[in-house]
């Protein structure tokens, strides 16, 4: 059986290279929303090893409804994307400074 550590550790690592990806990347959007994708998919590393390890399903139950929220935040950002991909030909966040109408 694989100890609640190595669970936590594995959820900060993940946790670490979404930050690295936020903050060393800001030129594309598309890097951007995985990395914030891989946030969340740390933080539902943690949830799901608690939960195990305290025998309770709140945590479970939990990742059910950020892996909801974290479908909709992709479907919304990607067509986001693509609208603003027509409209300025570039998905780079330094073009997108000014929202025009």
């Amino acid at each position: 059986m694989i100890p609640l550590t190595h669970y936590l550790i594995l959820g900060a690592i993940l946790f670490s290279i979404s930050m690295v990806g936020i903050f060393l990347n800001r030129k594309n959007v598309v890097i951007l929303l995985m990395a914030i994708e891989l946030l969340l998919l740390a933080v539902n590393v943690n949830f799901v090893a608690f939960s195990h390890y305290l025998q309770d399903t709140a945590g479970q139950v939990f990742v059910f409804f950020i892996l909801t929220v974290a479908a909709a935040e992709s479907a919304i950002g990607l067509a986001i994307l693509i609208v603003l991909f027509r409209n300025r030909r570039s998905i780079n966040v330094e073009d997108l400074d000014a929202l025009k109408g």
